[in-house]
């Protein structure tokens, strides 16, 4: 079996992250709160490993099959089953810094003013 997350587009990923992110119930009112307060990249990282959980994965008829560990904040999505045989399509920094972009999370250490 080989995996075709390399032909992933840039929204599916999307969706596997936010899918990943949000398996857990209360997820939503977490990530609001996160949104509220800000996060350092340290309780990001935190926050994120509680989110992925220890393993994870979900998958149905015509939707991409996404799998997860917060051990290295990985996530792997392909069109089979989220099966973890191929590369993940996320992992270490690179989930951290998708999830300040998709919930808009900003790093309360960071001095510079903000335009918006």
């Amino acid at each position: 079996m080989t995996s075709d997350s390399a032909q992933l587009t840039p929204d599916e990923k999307r969706w596997a992250f936010r899918r990943a992110t949000n398996s857990m119930e209360g997820s939503d009112r977490r990530w609001a709160d996160r949104v509220k307060s800000g996060l350092t990249d340290e309780h990001l990282a935190e926050a994120l490993r509680y989110e992925l959980g220890a393993m994870g994965g979900s998958c149905g008829t015509g939707e991409l099959g996404v799998s997860h560990q917060g051990n290295g904040l990985k996530i792997w999505a392909d069109r089979c089953a989220g099966s973890r045989l191929g590369r993940p399509i996320l992992e270490g920094t690179a989930t951290l810094h998708l999830a300040r972009e998709v919930y808009g999370i900003r790093d309360p250490a960071d001095k510079q003013i903000s335009l918006f």
